[in-house]
């Protein structure tokens, strides 16, 4: 009976011991999964609205024009006429409209064909096209540096055969005036030493070269014959203020009688055939530095053009990158708005009844041009409901609203019913509410409820805007900064920040997403 009793306390303290390692490990050794929160990219609705409080009042005149500027082309109606709702009342012209919305179309045609072109990828006869042109860029860059280094060799063996010339046209030189020593300058005096030494300095100049032009010549080395061309031309820079020198000995007093005009014009020669030598040097390295940059661009010219043969063989075989269908969709998107304007610009062109009634005045007439906001009403209409709601809206909202725009109606009197309205006219004239800009916005009910009075107040939510059946997320989603929006999602139990462009910031928390984020994939919320 006590070994049983010993067992199970041994049990039960086991048990407790358990329980105690795991919860310490679950304490301070297992690693917490970070927790977020998620939201799904789908398909709904997404809208604007403008809020405000006005008053009922008794049905008025309601004045009509056009959204846009242009000429009137056709009147429907006459002064008396009883009109429907939405009946069409006047229209301008819209031929140049009309050629800008084909032109948009076209040009949306190409956005949606070139978007469709990158999605698919490229075909295996432009795969191959591209490795083709790759081939023979590699090809060419190689032809282009056997060119460049033949042809500099040529200009260093253009140099070796300057060397050889420059060397002899010194060497003449040196010649005459070894001549002229010894017909004038033979004698002890300061002349003939000057003379001397002159002569001596030319035959070590015309030593030391020689050895250098003989080293180039033998190796063929390049930087030997640069070393050369070094050489000789400070010799004959030298040799030349030598010769210079002698000259002004021959002018001398004492010799200007006896050296010869011969000789003298014998030894300008010298001088000019030196200074001659001179430039074939300096234009033989110019040449040798000009053909070195030469070779150089031709070279970076020919890699530059393999390096954009790899590229676009790389883009090719790789597919589009997000960054380019992110591009190419923004261009879609673009080309479908310019379509969206002009189209909405085509339907404005008709002047419609904003609600049933009867036509009171007609100020415009065919062929008239008119202006937006500008001058009388085009029409004037006296509305079949007896009842309108008027109210104030801020400036900063009434470029939002516009004729036609539904309304969501809640009267005080009629507590937990909404009634449907729409815009009928918005007062282009601003009104000052204690120094602060409002417009006076007309709104009719679509069915009167019985028992309305005027003066009643009146909870308006004016539908600016709307998108349906549109990818959205929830807006705690979006993040903004300088001037781009981003969202993270989570992807495989990671994190990925990705770019995104939206669309409407709708008031009911949702954000229409153009490009950027796929329906289905999570989202991380603040």
């Amino acid at each position: 009976m006590k070994s049983s009793l010993f067992t199970r306390r041994k049990i039960i303290l086991a048990i407790i011991a358990g329980l105690v390692i795991f919860a310490v490990y679950q304490g301070f050794f297992k690693e917490e999964k970070p927790e977020y929160s998620l939201a799904s990219a789908t398909l709904g609705n997404v809208f604007q609205e403008v809020s405000e409080t006005g008053q009922v009042q008794a049905g008025e005149e309601v004045k009509l024009a056009f959204e846009n500027g242009g000429r009137i082309e056709r009147i429907y109606v006459q002064v008396g006429d009883r009109v429907e709702a939405s009946a069409a009342l006047a229209k301008l012209e819209t031929d140049q409209l009309d050629i800008e919305l084909s032109k948009a179309k076209a040009e949306l045609a190409v956005a949606q064909a070139e978007l469709d072109k990158l999605l698919a990828g490229s075909s295996e006869e432009e795969i191959q096209a591209a490795r083709t042109v790759l081939e023979n860029a590699r090809q060419n860059l190689e032809d282009v540096k056997t060119k460049t280094e033949d042809d500099l060799d040529q200009v260093y063996q253009d140099a070796l055969v300057i060397l050889d010339g420059s060397y002899e046209e010194a060497w003449g030189a040196l010649t005459t005036v070894t001549s002229l020593r010894k017909t004038y300058f033979s004698g002890n005096d300061q002349g003939s030493i000057i003379v001397k030494e002159n002569v001596e300095n030319i035959e070590t100049e015309l030593s030391g070269a020689k050895e250098y032009i003989n080293d180039a010549k033998v190796q063929e080395n390049r930087k030997k014959i640069e070393e050369a061309l070094i050489q000789l031309k400070n010799s004959l820079t030298n040799i030349y203020d030598y010769l210079d020198k002698i000259r002004n000995i021959m002018d001398a007093t004492n010799y200007k009688n006896d050296v010869s005009d011969t000789d003298r014009v014998s030894l300008d020669t010298e001088k000019v055939n030196v200074n001659s030598a001179l430039s074939n040097i300096i234009n033989a390295q110019q040449n040798i530095t000009s053909a070195k940059v030469s070779n150089a661009e031709r070279i970076n010219t020919a890699e530059g053009k393999v390096k954009k043969a790899e590229d676009d063989l790389a883009i090719k075989t790789a597919g589009p990158r997000q960054v380019e269908i992110d591009l190419y969709q923004a261009r879609l998107n673009q080309a479908q708005a310019q379509v969206d304007i002009l189209e909405n610009k085509i339907q404005e062109a008709v002047l419609r009844a904003p609600v049933s009634g009867q036509i009171t005045e007609i100020n415009k007439e065919v062929g008239e041009i008119v202006q937006p906001s500008l001058g009388k009403a085009a029409m004037v209409l006296l509305p079949t409901n007896p009842y309108q709601i008027e109210v104030d809206i801020y400036e900063e909202d009434i470029v939002k609203i516009n004729i036609g725009d539904s309304v969501d109606i809640e009267l005080v009197a009629f507590p937990g019913q909404v009634f449907k309205g729409k815009v009928i006219s918005v007062n282009p004239a601003e009104k000052l509410v204690e120094g602060v800009v409002y417009y006076e916005v007309k709104i009719n009910f679509e069915e009167v409820p019985e028992g309305i009075k005027p003066g009643m107040t009146a909870d308006l939510r004016i539908k600016t805007s709307s998108k349906e059946n549109v990818l959205a997320v929830p807006e705690d989603a979006i993040r903004e900064k300088e001037g781009e929006y981003t969202i993270k999602i989570l992807k495989n139990g990671e994190i990925e920040e990705r770019k995104i462009e939206i669309g409407l910031w709708g008031d009911n928390g949702m954000v229409e997403i153009i490009s950027g984020l796929a329906q289905g994939e999570k989202v991380i919320l603040d």
